[in-house]
């Protein structure tokens, strides 16, 4: 079994420039995520959660320390190197959805397989595959205003898996649904993570979310883990 974690940061510093004033967002965080585990990361707003998230899924680098994925040091890397490691590896799924508006489900599952070169027939295959494994095989056609809020949110999920990334990064995934539909939301993860291994990052705000699916739950407070 390798036994390498899959994310490691060590004494990451995230300090914001607000004119002459230094704002230090995270303070010398330490963490290891291990391959196929389920942590939920929890803070008040202000806390630096978002940060230390942007940064455990390559959005952000950090302005001081490490930060390893699979034992390769990405702390330095430029925009577009971070971009093409998000682009294979790392799916994400927002609080707001942040579907395309004019593309209805099925355009917006398989317009990330444009970018890694895939053959337009197998992006159909695969869209229509996904949309169908989160139960919207009858709504590929609709677009996100034609979809109810725990809609979009599973055709967000399904775009997250369309170039079948190891890591799954939620930010705040139920936080714009119901707690029914958070529920549904919840259990498509668990199965992500269960049955097929992936690694799943998610913000929540909500403890009792936190508490029941993920196996780790990371505080942060004032830019540091407490």
């Amino acid at each position: 079994m390798n036994k390498t974690p899959l994310i490691k940061i060590e004494n990451v510093w995230k300090i914001y420039q607000l004119g002459k004033i230094e704002l230090p967002v995270l303070k010398g965080v330490s963490l290891e995520v291990a391959r196929g585990s389920f942590v939920s990361i929890m803070g008040p707003s202000g806390s630096g959660k978002s940060s230390l998230l942007h940064i455990l899924s390559c959005l952000d680098t950090p302005t001081k320390g490490s930060v390893f994925l699979e034992d390769k040091d990405v702390s330095n890397l430029s925009k577009d190197e971070l971009a093409g490691i998000r682009n294979r590896k790392i799916g994400f799924v927002f609080q707001r959805f942040n579907l395309l508006p004019n593309f209805n489900a099925f355009e917006n599952v398989a317009f990330p397989m444009v970018f890694q070169g895939i053959k337009e027939a197998v992006r159909e295959k695969k869209a229509k595959e996904i949309l169908a494994s989160v139960g919207l095989k009858n709504r590929l056609l609709h677009r996100p205003n034609e979809l109810s809020g725990g809609e979009q949110q599973r055709v967000a999920i399904a775009r997250a898996l369309a170039n079948n990334p190891e890591i799954i990064v939620a930010d705040e995934p139920t936080g714009s649904v119901d707690s029914r539909i958070g529920k549904q939301i919840m259990e498509i993860l668990t199965k992500l993570h269960q049955e097929h291994n992936k690694t799943i990052i998610m913000v929540t705000h909500d403890y009792d979310i936190a508490k029941q699916y993920s196996q780790r739950v990371i505080n942060i407070k004032d830019g540091l883990m407490v």
